[in-house]
This record gives structure tokens, sequence and C-alpha cells, in this order.
């Protein structure tokens, strides 16, 4: 499975506004925190992966002051993904090799990591709204420490879908009035640590 993906800073205001304009269906909020970890075996820096630990709680009025509508999707329950992310696999995008997982018991998974020597790197902390948009998933996030961003991204089986997919999804942020020449390919966990460095 590919998750090709495109990130611009934006305003999350503006952007809702525009999507409801265009007649895209909000779809969820939640509260994200993600714990990333460091391997024994080799630097992530250095291979461009990461090992992820993402415990999730719906929210009532997303990033925005509106509340959020009830839907089929929205539980009161955390859950609780591992998901493995690859190296980027071109320079136009933030395309990965993704695997990802349910998991029970966070607490437990956390324990299995430590036990393997997996150590935690950083946590990252984020408010989102998801939006269905021209066949894409449309996220309007609000990233503790680090800013407001717009993802578009959309799952494919074959390595052959991914340029015509990161075509469409650049026609669809210009759609949104967003210019995909300003996407950021750092993730934010990188962008959280970047920023770190630079307050020290």
């Amino acid at each position: 499975m590919y998750e090709v993906e495109i990130k611009v800073p934006a305003d999350t205001d503006a952007v809702r506004e525009r999507l409801r304009e265009a007649g895209a269906e909000r779809v969820d909020a939640r509260r994200q925190r993600d714990a990333y970890y460091d391997a024994p075996h080799r630097d992530f820096a250095e291979t461009d992966e990461a090992l992820r630990v993402r415990r999730e709680s719906p929210i009532s009025g997303g990033i925005g002051e509106e509340p959020a509508e009830a839907s089929a999707t929205n539980s009161t329950a955390e859950t609780t993904k591992l998901t493995y992310k690859g190296p980027l696999l071109d320079e136009e995008s933030k395309t990965r090799v993704e695997h990802e997982t349910a998991v029970d018991d966070g607490e437990a998974m956390a324990g299995v990591l430590s036990g393997l020597g997996f150590e935690p790197a950083a946590v990252v902390e984020k408010r989102r709204e998801f939006w269905s948009f021209a066949g894409f998933t449309v996220t309007l996030d609000a990233v503790d420490g680090v800013g407001e961003f717009v993802e578009i991204e959309r799952e494919v089986d074959e390595e052959d879908a991914i340029d015509a997919t990161r075509d469409e999804a650049l026609a669809a942020l210009d759609r949104l009035g967003l210019d995909g020449d300003s996407q950021v390919r750092t993730p934010y966990l990188g962008l959280l640590l970047a920023g770190d460095e630079e307050t020290d």
C-alpha cells in the first residue's frame, strides 16, 4: 500500500470555508497523540523511516469553533494504532509505503517496543478535521508547537498509480486555492524537533 500525500501550510479556517463552498463532506474530527520511536538497529533519521504509536479520540468541535456533526465514524473510545512509514519515494510529494494496524492496548504496545529496545523519541500532538473532497481525504491540522497545515492524501495499491494520483492531488489543492509548490515534505516530527532546536 502506498500513501500519496501532499502537505502545505495554510489557514485552516479559510480552507474549511472553501471546502464547504465546494460541497465537500466533513467526515470526522479527532485529537491525536503520536509517540515516535527510535530503533536499536538503525537510525530512522538517516533512513527516512518512522515507527509510531498513535492514540486518538474524537473531539466535538474539530480545530474550529463549530460543533462536529454526529456520524457513524465517530466513537467516544480512544483508539490506538501502530504505524510503520517507509522512506519517501519521490521528490514531488510525501508518498511512502505505509503499514498500519490497530492495537488493543497502547500501554502494552509501548511495553513491547521498550522490551525490544525501541526508545521513545518525541511526541506530536494535533487536532485534525477530516473532509472528503474530489476522491481524496483532506485533513485540516493544528499541530501543537508547529502550526496549521492542510494534507491531501489517497492510498493506492500499485506503484505505477503514484504519479497520476499526485497530479490529481495537486489539482484538487489548486481548486481549494492552495499552492502545491509550497508543500512541506518534512514530517510533523521533524518540524517539531527543528523548532525545539531553534529555541534551545
